[in-house]
């Protein structure tokens, strides 16, 4: 069971991983989370991995955190009469709402949003940005645009708008009913597609009322334009580098993706980086260079968790493709200039509250006292914790909650390995005997180290970390 990397992998559960087998092997190979994909597969095979997961949880004696991913609105194009059409550079072609079968002169577009919107001028991307169109006119129900790139077009093929603000709702008929069965089977997570602002967050909060934590996917230009406020009204960010990559200039999105870590890692917020990262082991079993470089540039960063997609889901090599993963993560870490990169880029936070504080100087103590194995944080919610990882301490973090939901969440988390504790305590002498008790059992500690504690006084009150403490273990 890895436990000694602090970067976390989240593994897409698909065909390639569903059984029980398969998915106990991907956990012994490194996974700390899975993402319960929405836009493919039915609700009795979601529920089934599951409950396996959760079984496993039990058999393994490890916390799982799950995702539960939202399709989100697909922007696509009608039906074709061919197979497939090819459109040459240069000639016309016309998106309308007429459901007639499409050709080489026009298709269907069965989205008035997107005419409303529309303007001469922008650009379309059809099938991930393979086909450019680019608008001539337009009207409440068709475009006319010219091709200037072509290449063939089939039925159902994705379209994204680049430079076009859709009035689109980020939550769908369809992902409401998703998430009623993701929150009745109580997954930790909610993925959020589409989003363009910070209210699309806070609607899909309400739906949500506090039984899962958002992480919100930066996948739209129009979501970087909100990036500050989408970041403080998420519990999570994802950088969806595939979508993001087709709307955005692609020589933009290494450095959107170091901006978005850097600021996600200054409000405490668990960020994932996302997408394409192993893709050449959906077919191989074994990556290019270039794949395992991206991978060791998302550690680099400092983001909590790096994601395999169709690499575990579908692919023919996914417990090859998560020890991949898992040892680059470990090579990365054991590089004496990973942790100097991430004590050099930690910030002291503006109006900095009590908990900010303690743990700021709880990473400061861990530098400077020897033979320190762990920091104990007890957290009820989970929010000290998160501030205890965005510090990237050079030390596991065990985190101790008494709700069982929040310790799940924190297995996502930089650095975090979670326990639940349901203590309540009378004095201080019981917090110090349980934290040592639990470093131990989680072989984090042994006699003759010390661990540093992170608590609330008085004991037993929520929401409240002002107390910093370090015991010798005995």
């Amino acid at each position: 069971m890895p436990i000694d990397t602090h970067t976390k992998i989240l593994a897409t559960i698909g065909p390639s991983s569903a059984t029980k087998e398969q998915i106990a092997a991907l956990i012994d190979a490194g996974v700390d989370a899975f993402r319960v994909n929405f836009s493919h597969g039915s609700y009795k095979e979601h529920k089934e991995r599951i409950k396996i997961i959760r079984s496993l949880e039990k058999e393994k004696g490890r916390l799982i955190s799950i995702l539960a991913d939202l399709q989100g609105p697909k922007l696509r194009v009608g039906n074709f009469k061919q197979d497939k059409v090819l459109l040459k550079e240069g000639q016309k072609f016309v998106l309308d709402m007429n459901p007639a079968l499409g050709d080489e002169t026009r298709v269907c577009l069965p989205h008035k949003e997107i005419f409303e919107a529309l303007k001469a001028g922008e650009t379309l991307l059809v099938n991930d940005g393979y086909i450019v169109l680019k608008v001539n006119k337009c009207s409440k129900t068709s475009a006319e645009t010219t091709v200037v790139v072509g290449g063939y077009i089939s039925s159902h093929k994705g379209v994204n708008l680049p430079n076009t603000k859709l009035n689109i709702s980020a939550i769908t008929p369809k992902d409401e009913e998703d998430l009623k069965f993701a929150l009745k089977n109580d997954v930790d997570w909610i993925g959020m597609s589409f989003v363009q602002k910070a209210d699309d967050v806070r609607k899909l909060k309400k739906l949500v009322d506090g039984k899962a934590r958002i992480i919100s996917k930066l996948e739209k230009p129009s979501a970087i334009e909100d990036l500050e406020n989408i970041v403080m009204e998420s519990d999570g960010i994802m950088v969806a580098r595939g979508d993001l990559g087709v709307e955005c200039p692609l020589p933009t999105v290494p450095v959107l993706q170091k901006k978005i870590v850097k600021l996600c890692r200054l409000n405490a917020k668990p960020v994932i980086v996302a997408t394409q990262m192993l893709e050449s082991m959906i077919t191989n079993p074994t990556p290019t260079r270039a794949e395992v470089s991206d991978v060791a540039t998302a550690v680099y960063d400092g983001a909590d968790a790096v994601m395999l997609s169709a690499e575990t889901a579908a692919g023919k090599y996914p417990v090859n493709a998560v020890q991949m993963m898992h040892n680059t993560i470990k090579e990365v870490e054991g590089d004496p200039l990973f942790f100097d990169l991430m004590n050099g880029s930690r910030r002291v936070p503006c109006n900095a509250s009590e908990a900010d504080a303690i743990t700021f100087a709880a990473s400061e103590l861990a530098c400077v006292l020897k033979n320190v194995s762990a920091i104990v944080s007890y957290s009820s919610s989970g929010f000290t914790t998160f501030l205890t990882a965005r510090e990237r301490p050079a030390l596991p973090i065990l985190a101790l909650s008494p709700d069982i939901k929040v310790a799940r969440q924190m297995a996502l988390v930089w650095g975090v390995k979670p326990r639940v504790n349901k203590e309540s305590f009378r004095k201080f002498t019981n917090v110090e005997e349980c934290a040592v008790k639990y470093a131990k059992d989680a072989g984090l500690a042994k006699s003759g180290d010390h661990i540093i504690i992170t608590a609330g006084f008085p004991l037993n009150v929520k929401g409240r970390t002002n107390m910093l403490h370090t015991v010798y273990v005995k």
